[in-house]
């Protein structure tokens, strides 16, 4: 059942686009740059069903580097999501402008997270009603998702993204802003090679 347009929440898809070579990289030595791409294919799907099939609010798939890649237009024609092309800037400045364009509560996240269904967008977005920023951290230090009520640039900002520490960056940046936030259940990546075996084993991604 659709919510009440006041408690709709906005869901934010960082993606970049499935092209080889460009993505996954770390994974080209395990399936090749074809494979690779594939699968962030694949991981594109699926978190677009996901939030879809939500029904929070609207979805926008934030691309890069551009909307044009065939997938970014099959998922607009099939599931009706927005297509906007991420600015210039490090991924801090990327989350921010999408916190800004959704214009109200938003839950930001990307695509390498095939363990993240519609039950952790929905709890992401019930807690929202009681804090400023909830967030589900990653097993490697990041995050998952991240969600808060309106833009907080400072969150975004001075953050050595893609390490370890990530999340404890994250952390203090919270308290230092007093803002009040809950972290749920800590969720994984596909990234290594590793990953893919967990990915199999678990069977996150038909």
């Amino acid at each position: 059942m659709c919510r009440a347009m006041a408690d709709r929440i906005a869901i934010a898809i960082l993606a970049k686009a499935p092209a080889p070579g460009y993505v996954k990289t770390r994974l080209i030595p395990v399936l090749g740059a074809d494979g690779a791409a594939d699968l962030h294919a694949r991981l594109i799907d699926r978190i677009v069903v996901t939030a879809t099939k939500a029904v929070l609010g609207p979805v926008t798939l934030w691309t890069a580097p551009d909307a044009k890649h065939p997938l970014f237009q099959r998922v607009r024609a099939h599931h009706g999501v927005a297509l906007v092309r991420q600015p210039d800037g490090d991924l801090g400045a990327r989350m921010h402008e999408a916190a800004k364009a959704a214009n109200g509560p938003v839950l930001i996240v990307g695509t390498d997270c095939p363990a993240l269904n519609a039950d952790h967008l929905h709890l992401a977005a019930a807690t929202l009603r009681n804090y400023d920023v909830v967030v589900i951290p990653a097993e490697d230090g990041g995050y998952v998702l991240i969600g808060m009520r309106q833009p907080q640039a400072a969150i975004f900002t001075d953050i050595e993204w893609s390490t370890a520490t990530v999340m404890d960056e994250t952390r203090q940046r919270l308290r230092s802003l007093t803002l009040s936030w809950r972290e749920l259940p800590t969720l994984w990546d596909v990234d290594r090679p590793e990953d893919l075996e967990r990915m199999q084993r678990e069977g996150v991604l038909d």
